[in-house]
């Protein structure tokens, strides 16, 4: 029992110290039937630090986490009545705790066997673009605390921007080097993305590129103002405006996400015209095409299923994308149109994508035309906005 009581607090006081790295127990002779082995390591969940037991059978593993003490008064219990040999390894030291066949009970110290502790955290860290740590602009946002931690409130968010970053990073990387010098982010409401997008651009890929974030509410345009100039964030404004009333000539990458029914015809209009090397959006409220279909009645094959105000949304969000596709495509631009999560509280979203290409033959852009004209007259469309501002 002595043994064991040294054993258990050089445990404590590992933990204390930083020093622990697991504990392994073998050996095993109590009565639960075909458990063999036990390992024990440090992890964090939810910002609490736990021990995980690995219980390891003949055919199977089973994991458990506990709170400290609690596994500190488990492991002495296991250790007095099942488990025959007992290794504590720190980066000091290894000290192995063993019963022999005559009942007697010897502790010994070793060599340390590793050098440095594991990490704690119970999943393996994402490597993200976007680090949480010593970016004040997060805390601004209040996305992290003074210390670079995330809120809990605001995980959805941290990986929701991150996941955005991740996208257009992909699409980023298609283009020729150094394309990127100017970008709008229409409608770019607090600024989460814009600002990490800015801090991608310029701490990543070391651009300097201009970052614009046109917002139609002027609160939103003088908070994060004020969080660029905080951040030292020299090439990121924004301007109080509408998606249809700003001047984009210059911009390489357009971005609109989540810009309501034709707001989004006007940012990829805005972007055809500027000659935009990439164009991104993430529609929403397709309104306009459902009016329009709403109001012709026309019967076609999907009729029987339109006829369900449900099934009808779906499509006229389908038939206004798909338009949009085609619309990019006839510009020059080759088209993605992809399904993916925004957050955990948000259902799918659609993004539509048109990176820059060589221009269309004149043969290639009048078939083009046609399946545009062919759909409309199908679903009973009249026009489509973007058809309409680009005057087709």
């Amino acid at each position: 029992m002595e043994y064991i009581e040294q054993l258990i607090t050089a445990l404590k006081e590992s933990l204390n110290a930083a020093t622990f790295v697991k504990v392994s127990l073998g050996n095993y002779k109590g009565a639960e039937e075909a458990l063999k082995q036990l390992l024990i390591r440090k992890v964090v969940i939810k910002r609490e630090d736990k021990l995980a037991f690995t219980y390891r059978y003949k055919t199977r593993d089973v994991v458990k986490n506990y709170a400290i003490d609690e596994a500190i008064d488990l492991i002495a219990g296991y250790l007095e009545n099942g488990f025959k040999i007992a290794t504590l390894f720190t980066t000091e030291n290894d000290l192995i705790l063993e019963e022999l066949n005559n009942g007697k009970i010897v502790l010994r110290k070793g060599k340390a066997s590793s050098e440095a502790a594991p990490s704690a955290y119970h999943d393996k860290e994402k490597t993200r673009l976007i680090k949480p740590d010593s970016k004040s602009y997060l805390t601004e946002l209040k996305i992290t605390d003074a210390d670079g931690k995330v809120f809990k409130n605001a995980q959805d968010k941290f990986r929701q921007i991150n996941h955005y970053i991740e996208i257009l990073s992909s699409l980023i990387k298609e283009l020729p080097e150094g394309t990127i010098k100017k970008v709008a982010d229409m409608g770019s409401g607090k600024g989460y993305l814009t600002f990490a997008l800015y801090d991608y651009l310029h701490s990543v890929l070391k651009l300097e590129s201009e970052v614009i974030g046109v917002e139609y509410r002027q609160d939103m345009v003088d908070l994060c103002n004020q969080v660029a100039v905080k951040s030292a964030f020299d090439r990121l404004n924004f301007v109080q405006g509408t998606i249809e009333d700003y001047q984009a000539e210059d911009v390489n990458l357009l971005i609109a996400l989540h810009a309501c029914d034709t707001a989004t015809d006007d940012a990829i209009y805005k972007g055809i015209k500027a000659d935009a090397e990439l164009i991104v959006v993430a529609p929403c409220c397709h309104k306009q095409i459902r009016r329009e279909i709403e109001k012709s009645k026309v019967k076609n094959d999907v009729s029987f299923l339109t006829k369900y105000g449900i099934f009808l949304e779906r499509q006229a969000e389908m038939v206004t994308d798909g338009i949009r596709a085609l619309i990019l495509e006839y510009f020059g631009y080759k088209t993605k149109v992809f399904e993916f999560i925004s957050d955990a509280h948000t259902p799918k979203n659609v993004l539509v994508v048109g990176v820059k290409g060589k221009a269309h033959s004149a043969e290639r852009k009048a078939e083009i035309l046609l399946k545009i004209k062919a759909s409309k007259e199908y679903f009973g469309i009249g026009y489509h906005h973007l058809e309409r501002l680009l005057e087709l």
